[in-house]
């Protein structure tokens, strides 16, 4: 393959500057030089650290090539997880499709509190809208004696979170397509688990950033966001085994109104937890 005379010092420098007008209209793009490094070392499958010691190679022309046609469309203002198709959660790496939402970070604090819960050394858990199978899987990976069961109303996202099930080679977790709970029969759990849709539709956040290439059925909910936090409360009382517990994501101003709803529903020790950029980030009871 012959060579273009462009190193890897120098793409990176150039496409660093291209992401400035992308930096400038999304806020949550506050560091080219990392996007850009980031970018090119998925396109390339290698790592960051490989990447940085190679800076001085040469690209050839099918690299190159590539690397601007990711670079084209990454300026639009698409994922970077969707150009790739993965991306990491917790400690795995996921395959990731336009099917689902990107994993975030504040959604790891869910993770962390479940593991953080004292259930049975044999837990079953459910993760209601189940996506990718960030949550589900993070979960089985970390707790082999867990058995995990995630759901998600989507085929595609189901398809999805069983690749990466089979890929991480995590036999305690299963997924299967279902709205909500419809599919689960009589089965009880000792944690119910969810980042269900919570935006309202009229939110401004909607047209910018990620969210516009995110599918919009796993991000808006009627009832200014609160509609499917509502049915997964409701129906968690006949799939909870007693001391069960249930916790869910939601929107940074929705911790009070969560927690009124999970009272209403039956639980006790209703508590709220602030993710990362200290915002009220998820919260849960227990069904006493």
């Amino acid at each position: 393959m012959p060579q273009t005379g462009m190193t890897l010092q120098l793409w990176l420098q150039q496409s660093a500057i291209a992401l400035e007008t992308l930096a400038a209209v999304d806020p949550a793009l506050d560091d080219v030089r990392l996007e850009a490094r980031r970018l090119t070392a998925d396109v390339l499958g290698w790592s960051v650290t490989t990447l940085l010691s190679r800076s001085a190679d040469t690209l050839n022309a099918a690299q190159l090539q590539t690397l601007q046609q990711a670079l084209a469309r990454r300026l639009t203002g698409e994922p970077l997880a969707y150009i790739t198709g993965r991306w990491w959660f917790w400690d795995i790496e996921l395959e990731v499709a336009p099917c689902t939402l990107i994993p975030r970070p504040d959604t790891e604090l869910l993770v962390e509190q479940a593991l953080a819960l004292d259930l049975p050394a044999n837990a079953r858990v459910l993760d209601l809208g189940s996506g990718t199978g960030a949550i589900a899987l993070a979960l089985a990976k970390a707790r082999p004696n867990w058995q995990l069961l995630g759901v998600d109303y989507s085929a595609d996202a189901v398809a999805l979170a069983n690749r990466n099930r089979d890929r991480l080679q995590l036999p305690n977790c299963s997924f299967l397509q279902s709205d909500w709970y419809s599919a689960t029969g009589n089965s009880r759990f000792d944690l119910i688990i969810s980042n269900p849709p919570y935006i309202d539709a009229n939110d401004p956040h909607l047209a910018q950033g990620d969210v516009r290439f995110e599918p919009l059925s796993a991000l808006v909910a009627d009832d200014q966001g609160l509609a499917d936090i509502r049915i997964i409360c409701a129906g968690a009382r006949d799939r909870l085994n007693p001391a069960g517990w249930l916790w869910l994501e939601h929107g940074y101003q929705q911790a009070q109104a969560v927690q009124a709803i999970l009272t209403a529903a039956g639980f006790v020790q209703v508590q709220s937890r602030r993710d990362y950029g200290n915002q009220w980030r998820i919260s849960g009871g227990l069904l006493p």
